[in-house]
């Protein structure tokens, strides 16, 4: 086992890094930004080095400076979270030639599904079913146009190196084709430095579905189940829940299956997320994040396992200590995403907390760097905390939460809470009856899609 991990990272979730640490008696290095100087994460851990100014490319982004943080303090691993250098292989190479480990996947599981052509292969290749589409990158209209007619329209271009929904473009049409490619091209280009894009077949309403996975690097590999995603805005999810409304439990035990066997035969190392779309009973990869995702939360609550206590422990070099039958889920959990933003507009909010009372009792989790009197920097994404509530079934969750929400207290900047308060009244929520389309299309009659 490690004996210090530097966590290169901030807000709640290098906070809830440095709580698995501390329960597994390894000692933690915060590093920040000046402008985190007094983040609750640094605060609380036992050292903390200051590697840079404000924006992310010179602080969260630098390499150097976190390998130097390393060298400073001793520490003999590394874990980055989720976002800035999470999914970055040649992040996970340094760190190995400097002898400190990566808590992750290998550099080479990391570089090959941050390629979306690749990533979909290779999905192929170990029986996962994949959206229908172009077979590697398109780079003319020709080609795209033979493809779109093949596959059927609507299609949408994405870009091979994307994330966050930049680079994506959909064509209902042969003449709006042309136009989606050049545009997803030039936004890949200047999000992502590789204006590499491809085709897939466009669903209608399909509903966002990941199943969690858990390696050990050798060959054993386990599912933690499913989570819904599908409540998001402009592809950023806002609401995920565990288990999905939608599936039966054939559906769930299939994809798990099929994604389980898939990780043992890559030899996959850590905890992963497959992710799919999922319309007319049949599942379709889109992507793997070879990484902790934002809602590991709703997982955790309904298998009582801790993702990041098992993360830490894979790294080692530890085998697996569940095996698949080992695996029980329990009740239902759904996380709601606190950003500090417009509930309306979603316009970011940054400022300072006047009050901040989280809400508690039985089944309520929040997973938060905040506190009254913090400044919320400008410079980074606005999640400033998470609130998972977890329950026996769905409708007494969906109770929970109402109640959870009404209780939570974020004074002094704009919040995505009135937001959740608002869609838990609502009928399709209520009756898990919706799509990755449905918030937005609920938000059109207020323009904000």
């Amino acid at each position: 086992m490690f004996d210090k991990i530097l966590i290169a990272n901030r807000g709640e979730i290098a906070l809830r890094i440095e709580r698995a640490c501390k329960e597994l008696g390894i000692s933690t290095v915060a590093v920040h930004s000046t402008a985190d100087a007094h983040a609750m994460h640094v605060r609380l851990a036992d050292e903390s080095v200051c590697i840079g100014p404000p924006q992310a490319k010179e602080s969260y982004l630098n390499i150097p400076a976190i390998v130097a943080a390393c060298e400073i303090t001793g520490a003999d691993a590394v874990h980055p979270g989720y976002g800035f250098l999470a999914e970055n292989a040649r992040f996970a190479e340094i760190l190995e030639e400097h002898g400190i480990t990566f808590i992750g996947p290998t550099a080479e599981h990391v570089r090959i599904m941050g390629d979306k052509i690749k990533a979909k292969e290779t999905a192929k290749a170990l029986g996962i079913p994949v959206v229908p589409g172009s077979d590697g990158p398109i780079s003319d209209f020709a080609t795209a146009k033979v493809v779109a007619e093949e596959i059927g329209y609507p299609v949408m271009v994405k870009a091979s190196a994307g994330g966050g929904g930049r680079g994506m473009k959909l064509a209902h049409f042969d003449y709006e084709l042309e136009a989606a490619l050049s545009t997803a091209r030039t936004e890949a280009g200047a999000a992502f430095g590789d204006d590499t894009v491809y085709l897939e077949k466009y669903l209608g309403k399909p509903r966002h579905i990941e199943v969690q996975v858990l390696g050990d690097g050798n060959g054993n590999a386990i599912h933690l189940g499913e989570r819904d995603c599908s409540i998001q805005r402009r592809h950023q999810k806002l609401w995920e829940e565990a288990p999905s409304p939608a599936l039966n439990e054939s559906e769930r035990v299939r994809i798990g299956e099929i994604v389980a066997k898939a990780m043992r035969d890559l030899k996959y190392r850590g905890v992963g997320t497959v992710e799919f779309l999922y319309e007319n009973n049949e599942f379709y990869f889109i992507e793997m994040n070879t990484r902790l995702q934002v809602e590991h939360t709703v997982t955790e609550m309904v298998t009582g396992l801790d993702l990041v206590i098992e993360q830490i422990r894979t790294a080692s070099g530890a085998p697996l200590t569940i095996q698949q039958e080992d695996v029980r889920f329990e009740g239902h959990a759904i996380e709601c995403r606190i950003n500090a933003e417009n509930p309306l507009t979603f316009r970011p909010s940054p400022g300072t907390i006047t009050h901040f009372h989280p809400p508690g009792g039985l089944g309520v989790r929040v997973d938060s760097g905040a506190y009254a009197g913090y400044t919320i920097p400008p410079y980074y994404d606005s999640l400033i905390g998470k609130l998972i509530v977890h329950a026996r079934n769905r409708n007494e969750c969906l109770m929970r939460l109402k109640r959870a929400l009404g209780e939570f207290v974020v004074d002094g900047i704009e919040t995505t809470i009135p937001l959740f308060s608002s869609l838990i009244q609502e009928p399709d929520i209520v009756n898990g009856n919706y799509d990755i389309h449905w918030l937005e299309d609920h938000l059109a009659p207020n323009g904000e899609r």
